[in-house]
């Protein structure tokens, strides 16, 4: 079987905050576009989405900072006017600070007839949408005295936020909040789309992200290698079947999982393979389930394993291998553990598999890794809060150490393969329960059963997972379960 890599890997460029600042250079001393027509032209794009969250005079409340940020502001103020908009804007930094390409749009802002108001400390009720403009990309130390207390008072308030660029506070790079961040409804983001607003808190305080090139010709994005990408959707992958296929064609997926008392997770695992396509699927696990966890799903073929010795007949015929869901960390599962590893089959090591592998590191080139932070604190022998402030350092660091490809789970999962990290634009909070892990194990370890390289195995299978999450979460995120994704997971890679 062939897969395009391209197919899976290819989506937006992502970038860091440096990169879009010299991405501005070229576009101004290279190809003539003045800087004051590049912030004319965010104000614009940026003031489309203002159009589409505000009904027609309603208020508008903009808070400019210092720098092109506030420019941007105004512009946005501007045209706000032009519209008919009541407008009040907040200096947060005075005025007369501004230099340049911004303070030419605070007196096209004047000219206008545009006023400034004294900000009070409290946004007024009828306030309407909120516009941050305080500060830019170019922020590199805690946010702290007037700016923290503004930002503040933009949380506290209940009504619509947009942020310029991105949230003030925000770290561009990490998507970490420096401090304090404000908490957007929407963010419109210029030039090239930062990788920081895509993932983890990123993608909590940016909330809906809209990327606007600003008309730049191509070379200018071109002139920067970008430093991650945002997951395009795998479907073109799964064509039609062969009409003579038959299950061997699909490949034999081995799930490893289930010590006493944890027998859903491995069986979720292997369902998930079972419906993203595998042909055959086996799942090892202790005697007291084998009897009876395939009851509600009799298409798996349950093995009674109790040693490493028991498990080697099943590796023989397996094409790849699942291992971790409800392995639990005792003798029984430290064996089938090393014993998976020493196989040398491509192998999904989840949950109890990973905990064991931080015990005793390893460095693998077949296999994936399925993190989610708490394992991967253990897996660099960190705390949690380090995993958060920087997840790309993080799954770059975890596929450094042990190889193959790092899964880091999350919103806006990161895949980490040794040369770009790819994040994943699917998926909602519905997916913080049970047995959601479980799921993609399954369906990274079935798509490699089938051919897949491991790498679009994994990006393929992180984007259906969160996809399927999506379409579940119709019904509501709140009480949505693993086992409810199961029919989507089915219906994605049959496009």
């Amino acid at each position: 079987m062939s897969h395009h890599n391209s197919i899976i890997q290819a989506g937006m460029a992502l970038y860091r905050s440096e990169q879009v600042r010299s991405m501005d250079r070229v576009a101004i001393d290279r190809f003539g576009i003045s800087g004051l027509e590049l912030m004319h032209r965010a104000g614009r794009e940026a003031f489309q989405v203002l159009a589409s969250m505000c009904s027609e005079r309603q208020p508008i409340a903009v808070f400019c900072g210092a720098g092109n940020n506030a420019g941007d502001g105004y512009v946005v103020a501007r045209l706000a006017l032009d519209a008919g908009h009541p407008v009040t804007v907040f200096p947060i930094v005075s005025p007369d600070h501004l230099r340049g390409d911004a303070a030419a749009a605070y007196r096209e802002f004047l000219e206008q007839g545009g006023s400034l108001t004294e900000f009070e400390g409290e946004i007024p009720k009828q306030a309407g949408v909120v516009v941050d403009a305080l500060l830019g990309t170019g922020l590199d130390r805690e946010v702290s005295g007037r700016i923290y207390e503004v930002i503040e008072e933009i949380n506290r308030y209940d009504g619509r936020v947009l942020a310029l660029d991105i949230p003030s506070g925000l770290n561009a790079d990490s998507g970490f909040p420096m401090g304090i961040a404000v908490c957007a409804d929407q963010t419109v983001t210029f030039i090239g789309a930062k990788q920081g607003l895509y993932t983890g808190d990123g993608a909590e305080y940016s909330g809906v992200v809209t990327f606007a090139s600003l008309d730049v010709p191509a070379e200018v994005c071109a002139s920067e290698q970008p430093s991650s990408v945002l997951l395009a959707s795998p479907h073109a992958a799964f064509g039609p079947r062969r009409r003579a296929a038959h299950k061997g064609d699909f490949g034999h997926l081995l799930i490893v999982g289930g010590e006493a008392g944890y027998s859903g997770a491995a069986r979720m695992a292997a369902q998930a393979g079972a419906r993203v396509g595998a042909g055959l699927v086996s799942l090892a696990t202790r005697s007291c389930h084998a009897a009876f966890i395939n009851l509600a799903q009799p298409e798996l073929m349950c093995h009674a394993v109790e040693s490493a010795e028991d498990l080697r007949g099943l590796l023989d015929k397996a094409n790849a291998v699942g291992v971790g869901p409800g392995l639990g960390q005792g003798e029984w599962g430290k064996a089938l553990f090393e014993c998976v590893i020493d196989s040398g089959l491509k192998v999904v090591v989840d949950a109890d598999a990973l905990n064991l592998l931080a015990e005793n590191p390893l460095r693998r080139s077949h296999w994936v890794l399925t993190p989610h932070p708490g394992e991967a604190a253990r897996l660099l022998g960190c705390d949690t809060l380090t995993i958060r402030k920087d997840r790309f350092a993080a799954a770059t660091a975890i596929q450094e150490k042990y190889g193959g490809i790092c899964v880091l789970k999350g919103a806006g999962s990161l895949v980490a393969d040794g040369g770009t990290v790819a994040i994943c634009p699917s998926g909602n909070p519905g997916m913080a329960s049970g047995g959601m892990g479980d799921l993609l194990t399954g369906m990274i370890a079935g798509l490699i059963a089938q051919g897949f390289s491991i790498g679009d195995a994994a990006r393929a299978g992180v984007y259906l997972h969160g996809e399927a999450a999506d379409l579940a979460a119709r019904n509501g995120e709140r009480g949505m379960l693993a086992t409810d994704l199961l029919p989507f997971i089915r219906d994605l890679v049959n496009p």
